[in-house]
């Protein structure tokens, strides 16, 4: 689902715009068809501006037809007679004419730019909190960039193709139509000439559009891959990759390739239909040579003055442009629904985990954090079970722990409790009450979530610890970080809470980011906390000092702990064991070891792994 390709300022007339419609438009819109009823319920509320707007755009074009007859005027009677107060007023009807139209053009613009704007603004922000709203689920099956180009790429092409098309098709319209009636009204045998001129310009015109289209898009294609390139390249990911792999040589050559390719498509773009534009040269020279050529019969010319001669080769001109904008209507047309399409797709998406319709309100103080599974079954989407048939208890203020196998469920089934996934059936509670009955606001209070993938922000200390507490202060985060034993460190950097932990916290170390996230929790002060994982990526040494952070943490809160390493989960009030998405044991670790279970079995096979890793 990866954006078209679209260059600003294509399709637009001017003998510029694609002169066919892109297949990639043409499939999304035969995927998802759009109703332009649904299209025109955005611009409702701009009626007013659209009709003010159109009729600007009739005016312009009618007062700027004066001109021609203006100088007809002047040539053919202020001149020659002599008569200076006409010809000052000819002239000052000269610049007024200039000025009058490009006021309205002014005024046009700023108002047909604004309404694009807020239309755009009002989508854009529609967009952004729908897709808030959608599951987990979506954000793993869909590309990053795909959103992302959607967000930002595809509605900010909207404003320009959908305020660009509506305003030229009425300028152009307007022009076309005042412009044929004038030279009519000057001279209707010249007129007849036009239509043989016209078009195999506009014929020559249309093709060198199509060739400089396709080539066009093979270019922004390659300005897409270039841009890859850049973002996984010289992101801090991708360039502690390359050096960790050997790969910068490769990655260089890579980057090359690319530019080099851009340099060719960019040769043959501007070199694109060079012998038809000279044709096409050619026959824009020919045009007023033919029509003075024509005026010099007297067959034709039916005693024309020097005026209308000058006037009518100033209205050939001015057609040609607006009839190219027309012809191109309907590719611009298919761009913008297509466009409309693509927006449309995922306003429509159905959000996997639906907010409650009347949800139950509750102050997350008040709560005592008791949670319980009952039987419990998940899977994602169409695929295999996942969960199968979970009972299970948290007394409030406890500490349960989930074991097994990797693949066993334990992560989904600690995702459940924060409704980043809904039971495909049975429920999960809070103190007695179905938590898709809770209000999204008081759930996200009542549960807290540490997990393995850290994410802080590209911001300072101060913000990413404020997104828990937007009002906390100073003395709140401090002690919030003193919690997780990592103030000492913070307030040892030269800008303490004022420090940038840079892009995904790569200024600070795993263990690090981690005790920043917890810090970011305990400012939350959940009742209920869910610990996915939290120390399996670190070293042992970092582990103990986050695991003390995470003890810290715990005191007092019901917490469910997804666990990788079985040492982690000694002081555990009890311990369920997962296998293929079953409870298959529960009891204390002491209780579970001395019985000779699934549980036994994977603290003997753990033992046996950190053995042969210490020996080698």
């Amino acid at each position: 689902m990866a954006a078209p390709n679209h260059t600003p300022g294509e399709g637009q007339g001017g003998g510029r715009g694609p002169a066919r419609v892109s297949q990639a438009d043409k499939r999304q819109l035969e995927q998802h068809p759009v109703d332009v009823r649904r299209i025109a319920a955005l611009f409702g509320p701009h009626k007013l501006t659209i009709l003010v707007v159109v009729l600007l755009i009739s005016a312009s074009s009618v007062v700027g037809l004066a001109q021609p007859f203006l100088v007809r005027g002047v040539i053919d009677d202020a001149l020659p007679n002599r008569d200076v107060g006409l010809l000052g007023w000819l002239v000052g009807a000269m610049i007024a004419v200039a000025a009058v139209t490009a006021v309205i053009g002014v005024v046009q613009t700023w108002l047909a730019t604004r309404m694009g704007q807020q239309v755009m603004h009002a989508l854009r922000t529609k967009l952004f909190t729908h897709l808030q709203g959608q599951s987990l689920g979506f954000f793993t099956r869909t590309r990053g960039g795909d959103v992302q180009s959607r967000l930002t790429h595809d509605i900010s092409g909207m404003q320009s193709v959908v305020t660009s098309t509506a305003t030229s098709v009425a300028s152009n319209l307007t022009t076309a139509v005042a412009t044929a009636v004038a030279m009519v009204a000057l001279s209707p045998r010249l007129s007849l000439i036009s239509l043989f001129v016209l078009p195999p310009a506009i014929w020559l015109s249309r093709r060198v559009a199509l060739l400089r289209r396709d080539i066009t898009s093979k270019r922004q294609a390659e300005l897409a891959n270039l841009h890859t390139l850049v973002e996984e390249g010289l992101s801090v990911s991708g360039v502690r990759l390359a050096k960790t792999l050997g790969t910068t040589d490769r990655n260089a050559g890579a980057f090359t390739d690319s530019s080099e390719r851009l340099i060719d498509l960019e040769m043959r773009s501007q070199l694109a239909g060079q012998w038809r534009m000279a044709t096409m040269g050619i026959v824009f020279a020919a045009i007023p040579a033919a029509i003075y050529l024509a005026a010099g019969y007297p067959a034709v010319s039916g005693g024309m003055t020097i005026g209308t001669l000058v006037a009518f080769t100033a209205l050939q001109a001015t057609i040609f442009r607006p009839v190219m904008g027309l012809l191109n209507v309907g590719v611009q047309w298919v761009t913008a629904m297509a466009l409309f399409s693509r927006i449309f797709e995922y306003l429509d998406l159905v959000p996997e985990v639906q907010p409650p319709v009347d949800p139950v309100r509750i102050d997350p103080a008040t709560v005592r954090g008791e949670v319980r599974f009952e039987d419990v079954r998940f899977a994602y989407g169409d695929g295999a079970p996942v969960l199968r048939g979970i009972d299970l208890t948290v007394p409030a203020g406890t500490t349960t722990a989930v074991v097994g196998p990797t693949g066993s469920g334990k992560s989904t089934l600690g995702s459940l409790i924060p409704r980043l996934h809904d039971a495909t059936s049975g429920r999960i509670t809070i103190d007695g009450i179905d938590v898709r009955h809770l209000h999204p606001d008081d759930l996200a209070g009542i549960v807290g979530v540490v997990s393995q993938e850290t994410y802080l922000v590209h911001a300072t200390v101060r913000e990413n610890l404020l997104l828990a507490a937007p009002e906390a202060d100073d003395d709140e985060l401090w002690d919030a970080l003193s919690s997780a034993r990592i103030a000492t460190l913070v307030a040892g950097l030269p800008d303490g809470l004022d420090t940038l932990v840079g892009a995904r916290g790569h200024r600070f170390s795993g263990g690090e980011q981690q005790r920043l996230a917890i810090a970011r929790t305990i400012l939350r002060n959940p009742r209920v906390l869910v610990l996915d994982e939290a120390t399996s990526a670190l070293d042992n040494t970092t582990e103990a000092e986050v695991q003390a952070a995470l003890d810290r943490l715990a005191e007092g809160r019901t917490t469910l702990t997804i666990a990788h390493r079985l040492s982690t989960v000694e002081n555990a009030d009890q311990v369920a064991v997962l296998d293929a998405g079953a409870v298959v044991e529960r009891g204390t670790a002491v209780e579970l070891r001395s019985s000779g279970g699934a549980f036994a079995r994977l603290a003997a096979r753990q033992l046996a792994d950190d053995e042969l890793l210490a020996a080698a």
